[in-house]
């Protein structure tokens, strides 16, 4: 069981750092940092994109519009960081007394 725990450990991980990428990335786009017409940097763009809308949509639904500022990358990590804190010291010390 700690084995799937590890697992989700490292899946939550990598999660985090996509999130992260996608705000980086995000901001470089939006302050024209990066050429989006080179095909490399809008291949990375997409892939990210379609690797974090699917936790950012359900949090857009909720929020409310703050104009122009995408608060939904900080509610996913926070998520992401309760996940890990609940696997790591709830089920795991359930799992070994």
């Amino acid at each position: 069981m700690l084995a799937v725990i590890a697992t989700l450990n490292f899946i939550i991980n990598i999660a985090w750092f996509l999130v992260i990428a996608s705000a980086i990335f995000s901001w470089l786009y939006a302050f024209n940092v990066i050429n989006v017409n080179n095909n490399a940097i809008n291949m990375i763009g997409r892939s990210l994109y379609q690797l974090t809308e699917p936790l950012y949509r359900p949090i857009r639904r909720v929020l409310p519009d703050m104009g122009g500022v995408d608060l939904s990358p900080l509610v996913v990590l926070v998520i992401l960081y309760f996940i890990w804190y609940f696997l790591n010291t709830t089920v795991a010390a359930a799992l070994l007394s």
